[in-house]
């Protein structure tokens, strides 16, 4: 819509960024660490970018207090973190491991420290091992109440000090690669029931999380964060736009109508039922849902594209194409759902080298959708570019790429507020290089440059132009976004 350019964020917008504990932490099995699900599946030959794990990361279990001083400088309003379950409850439940309390009471600490807000994602994607072996991890709805209990212990230790809750980052993608396509524990592939089987086993250990916190007198914000893919259609022939329609449904709206209002969406539903894939509701789960839905405080968004909708006829394209995790631009695949929709590459943008389409314009209109459709607040708790980054020899990273790619959403995030759209915060992932799960360390998203390759490397931490480009843009809260 036609409006005035916006020139500052709001005075208490929360600049920030991002990072996961398995992506970074290393020190696998120091502190009384417990195995996860990702410790055993990067041992499976094949499954990662040259055999790479996080048994060392980027090794922030050792060097966060160098890394939180470097967040200090930079001026960063907002960290957003994950704890390890792992390090919790090395057992999934049971004796705490005080050690691990120990390490994330210190980071909690050290921000508060440097005026730093810590926002804690509860859980993303490390499974305790041993919740696999003993009933499925996910696959039964007895992790629910190993999960509530993990997050209830959480609430206690660090409630007075951490006013930002996220339940589950991308729910969505830990579910579709680990039921679906087998690129992500537990591995499993086609398996349609289990899939939506789980994701209900989730939403409600999301919805009793949020009840708890409340139960227990947090009055700090909470929400889940979705891996957010907005989707035009192909054109205007009603059969595409019907194909967009389906894919929302089944894509979006089925994780994100559940956060916000409690309950799946019908045409969805009806489909799944059909297909006798739909998952099984026991008695008050409905109640449940919704109720946790009116207690939510905020969307949370990763937001990295958008995608392009077109019918595909019966005999089309299946979900299992390949997925570029190379790095060798043009090697992934078109896939989509037989009969329903594809999702073709849009020609009017330009991609990564892994083939993810760049559209700032996406995060506006991810925004917009939002705040019609739920009226929520919005966290942009993952946003970023990953890219062959260079060291060259005076220990210079010139990452012009990167800023221009961080300028240009962020300016989008601009005309969303200015449209009307209540954006509390924005996190850059990742704060520091890490662990790219699939990609090994060659896929780099840092501000800060970590020496470490496939084979290893000093650890070393060193500032990008684009760390400096980003304590510019916090230092005049915005301003020079539009200079």
């Amino acid at each position: 819509m036609e409006q005035t350019k916006m020139q500052r964020f709001p005075e208490d917008f929360l600049w920030g960024s991002a990072s996961a504990a398995y992506q970074i932490e290393g020190g696998y099995r120091e502190g009384g660490k417990g195995i996860s699900n990702w410790d055993t599946f990067v041992r499976i030959p094949g499954k990662t970018y040259k055999g790479t794990t996080g048994d060392v990361a980027v090794d922030h279990y050792h060097k966060y207090l160098e890394d939180i001083q470097l967040m200090a400088e930079m001026g960063l309003k907002t960290y957003r973190f994950s704890i390890a379950w792992t390090r919790i409850y090395p057992e999934g439940k049971g004796e705490l491991n005080q050690e691990g309390v120990d390490f994330y009471t210190a980071i909690i600490n050290e921000c508060l420290r440097h005026h730093i807000e810590p926002m804690v994602t509860i859980y993303h994607w490390d499974l305790p091992q041993v919740l696999v072996d003993a009933y499925g991890g996910w696959e039964s709805p007895q992790v629910i109440d190993d999960f509530v209990a993990y997050a209830k212990t959480l609430f206690r230790l660090w409630g007075e000090k951490v006013k930002y809750w996220i339940t589950l980052n991308e729910q969505n993608i830990f579910t579709s690669l680990g039921w679906l396509t087998a690129q992500h524990p537990p591995g499993k592939f086609d398996d349609q029931k289990k899939f939506y089987q789980v994701n209900h086993h989730a939403f409600m250990a999301h919805a009793k999380t949020v009840l708890a916190y409340r139960e227990m007198g947090g009055k700090g914000n909470i929400g889940a964060s979705f891996a957010y893919t907005p989707s035009y259609a192909l054109d205007c022939r009603p059969i595409n736009v019907m194909a967009k329609c389906n894919y929302d449904d089944l894509k979006n709206y089925w994780w994100m109508d559940v956060y916000a209002y409690g309950r799946y969406p019908i045409a969805a539903m009806t489909y799944l039922k059909n297909k006798n894939i739909a998952p099984v509701i026991q008695d008050g789960d409905i109640e449940i849902l919704k109720k946790a839905a009116s207690e939510i405080t905020f969307m949370g968004v990763n937001y990295y594209q958008s995608c392009v909708c077109e019918y595909n006829p019966t005999d089309g394209v299946t979900p299992y194409g390949e997925m570029n995790t190379s790095g060798i631009k043009g090697t992934a695949q078109v896939t989509g759902i037989p009969g329903i929709y594809k999702n073709p590459a849009n020609p009017y943008l330009l991609t990564t080298d892994w083939d993810w389409s760049i559209d700032p314009m996406g995060l506006q209109f991810c925004c917009r959708e939002i705040t019609s459709r739920y009226g929520l607040p919005i966290v942009i708790s993952e946003n970023g570019l990953g890219a062959f980054d260079k060291m060259e020899a005076d220990h210079k990273i010139h990452d012009d790429y990167r800023i221009a790619y961080l300028q240009r959403h962020l300016q989008a995030l601009g005309e969303a507020i200015e449209e009307g759209c209540k954006v509390v915060a924005y996190c850059t992932w990742s704060f520091t290089d890490l662990l790219s799960w699939l990609n090994g360390y060659q896929k780099r998203y840092g501000l800060i440059y970590v020496d470490r390759d496939e084979e290893g490397g000093t650890l070393d931490r060193y500032k990008k132009d684009s760390y400096y480009w980003y304590r510019n843009v916090i230092q005049t809260n915005g301003e020079s976004l539009y200079k």
